[in-house]
C-alpha cells in the first residue's frame, strides 16, 4: 500500500497551563513533535506526512519547517474526525491507498509499532487500531470485540455499561484507515454530543455499521501510548525516555 501519515497537532493544551502549543513543549531537549515526526517520517515520505495545526499555527509551522511535510490549518477545531477529514484535502487524491494517524502529543510510539499496526490492515478490514491491556484502564475508551476477534466498538468510560468497565483492553488513539473507506465514514460521522466536535471513534462505529472489518494491534508497553496534558505527565514521559536512551 501507498501510505500517508496525518499528525494532529492543532490542540491548544489548556492542562499545560502556559501560551505555548502544547506539542511546542520540549522532552529531552526536543520538542513533542518532533519526535512525533521522527516515527511519521519512518512511515512516508515528507510530502505524504500532513501535521494538522490550529492553536498557535505559525509558531508549530517554523518548528516543523525543516522536516519538509506539509501543514494544513484546522480552524475552528471541531474535533478529532474533523481533524482527518482537514488532513485529507492536503494529500494529493489517489496519491495513497492508506493513512496512518497518529497524535502530535504522544512521543513515545515506536516506528516498528506503528509497521505491525500497518500489516493488520489485512484484506476485508477498513481500519485497525493500537490498543493497549492495561491493570487499571481508568478513563480510557474500552474496546469492544466479537466473537471473531475483531473490534466491534469502541465505548467512552463515561458512556460505558457496568461490565463494559470491566474491559481492561483501551484504545491508544492511534490508527490506520483504507483512505476511501476513511472518507466515505467521514461524511456520516456527526456531532451530536456535548463537546459539539466530530471524534475519530465515531469513523470506527461508521465503518462497523457498514459491515468492514475493523482490527486492532495490542501495545507491547503501554507506555508507547502515554501523552501529554500537564507538566507532570511532561515530567513522566521525561523518566522513560531518558530510562529508554539508557537502554
Amino acid at each position: 500500500m501507498r501510505w500517508a501519515v496525518t499528525v494532529l497537532a492543532a490542540g491548544k493544551g489548556t492542562r499545560m497551563k502556559s501560551d505555548l502549543p502544547k506539542v511546542l513543549h520540549r522532552l529531552a531537549g526536543r520538542t513533542l513533535i518532533d519526535h512525533v515526526l521522527d516515527t511519521a517520517l519512518a512511515v512516508a515520505p515528507p510530502e505524504h506526512v500532513v501535521v494538522v495545526i490550529g492553536h498557535g499555527a505559525e509558531a508549530v509551522r517554523a518548528e516543523v519547517a525543516g522536516r519538509g511535510v506539509f501543514c494544513v490549518v484546522q480552524e475552528p477545531q471541531l474535533g478529532t474526525a474533523d481533524a482527518v477529514r482537514v488532513a485529507l484535502g492536503g494529500i494529493r487524491p489517489g496519491s495513497t491507498d492508506g493513512l496512518v494517524v497518529l497524535s502530535g502529543d504522544v512521543p513515545l510510539l515506536r516506528p516498528t509499532t506503528v509497521a505491525r499496526l500497518q500489516e493488520r490492515l489485512e484484506p476485508g478490514a477498513a481500519a485497525a487500531l493500537l490498543t493497549a491491556v492495561l491493570p487499571e484502564p481508568g478513563a480510557y475508551g474500552r474496546v469492544l470485540r466479537g466473537a471473531d476477534g475483531s473490534v466491534r466498538a469502541i465505548v467512552e468510560a463515561s458512556d460505558a455499561t457496568v461490565d463494559e468497565l470491566q474491559v481492561h483492553e483501551v484504545n491508544a488513539g492511534i490508527y490506520a484507515f483504507r483512505v476511501p473507506e476513511l472518507t466515505a465514514a467521514l461524511a456520516e460521522v456527526a456531532a451530536d454530543n456535548s463537546q459539539a466536535e466530530y471524534y475519530l471513534t465515531d469513523v470506527i462505529a461508521a465503518l462497523r455499521r457498514r459491515g468492514l472489518g475493523v482490527t486492532a494491534e495490542i501495545l507491547d508497553e503501554g507506555s508507547e501510548m502515554l501523552g501529554v496534558n500537564t507538566g507532570r505527565d511532561l515530567e513522566r514521559l521525561e523518566v522513560l525516555v531518558r530510562r529508554r536512551q539508557r537502554a
